[in-house]
């Protein structure tokens, strides 16, 4: 996440769907959609495993994964292996931003309706000051191993999914704001809904969904209450992440958030766990935000939810 200006059991088999079916496929829906199933599992343990080549990237790339960088560069071509060898049709996009060069990465899924997109990001920058493993190789990592889990799946859903990984998010939303600006009007409006993945995995983790499309943000809360995890309105870093450009153009936009430099108070601490008074993430923006700042019970039930609501919002 952007410096600020101020300073899974997945509960999907709980959601009951009921289909008519017409000639072998889903009333309404794209020709070969097939009928709708829970999201798989996402292994924590996947998870992790990118987290710790995040980790890898940046200690042999002068500590950090920032903007312009190597480090950056480094990661954003593991992601696009990853993605490549999954089947992804995969497109680097350049841009320019305070004299370095920085990159988006797309990933599109074959199939599914292309005047229907659903969309899921992340940013894959992190700050020049540490490896950026929280903010945010967790939102990196848990959007890498959703898509993978598409292609394992064979996923085909009704709407077309993409999936994108920002750059130079912690100077400004550059990245994100680069890709939307240089969407076409038609391009843009066929976009449904696009969901982000900003720091999913704080120690003194916080359950934060973003108040913005009313049945993505239910989509979500109906996802952590069948978990039983009560879930607060996100205000900390409403508007400082890649969500923003996609909303500003009309775009509905939902995510998920663990907390930054906040501190956690007692009725959160009542609720979630964890230490009262204590930031979040005590290792925002700093070189302590490695593969040991990371809540592992956060990250999982995170990585469950992103995955449950690609696969319900993109049928």
């Amino acid at each position: 996440m952007k410096l600020s200006v101020s300073g899974r059991a997945t509960a999907a088999g709980a959601v009951a769907v009921a289909l008519l079916l017409t000639g072998g496929s889903i009333a309404g829906a794209s020709p070969g959609a097939q009928p709708l199933a829970a999201a798989p599992d996402i292994p924590l343990a996947n998870v992790k495993a990118h987290l710790s080549q995040f980790q890898s990237i940046a200690t042999a790339n002068g500590g950090n994964r920032a903007h312009g960088r190597p480090g950056f560069k480094a990661s954003l071509d593991y992601v696009k292996a990853k993605l490549d060898a999954a089947g992804y049709t995969t497109t680097v996009q350049q841009f320019t931003s305070s004299g370095r060069t920085g990159y988006n990465l797309i990933a599109d899924w074959p199939g599914g309706d292309p005047d229907q997109v659903l969309m899921a990001g992340s940013h894959l920058d992190g700050v020049t000051s540490g490896p950026g493993i929280n903010d945010n190789g967790s939102g990196s990592a848990a959007v890498l191993e959703t898509a993978l889990a598409v292609s394992r799946a064979a996923h085909r859903p009704a709407k077309h999914l993409r999936f994108a990984w920002w750059g130079a998010e912690e100077l400004g939303l550059v990245g994100s704001r680069y890709y939307v600006n240089n969407l076409s009007s038609a391009n843009r409006a066929k976009i449904t809904g696009y969901l982000n993945f900003d720091m999913i995995g704080s120690r003194n983790a916080g359950y934060f969904v973003y108040d913005d499309d009313p049945t993505i943000e239910k989509t979500f809360k109906d996802y952590f209450a069948g978990l039983g995890v009560a879930t607060e309105i996100e205000t900390e870093g409403d508007g400082r992440s890649d969500h923003a450009p996609f909303k500003s153009a009309g775009v509905p936009v939902g995510g998920l958030f663990t907390g930054a430099s906040r501190a956690k108070t007692s009725a959160q601490a009542a609720k979630w766990g964890g230490t009262a008074g204590q930031s979040f993430d005590r290792c925002y923006h700093s070189s302590c935000d490695t593969t040991s700042n990371i809540n592992d019970t956060a990250l999982d039930r995170n990585s469950d939810a992103l995955a449950h609501a690609v696969w319900e919002l993109s049928d």
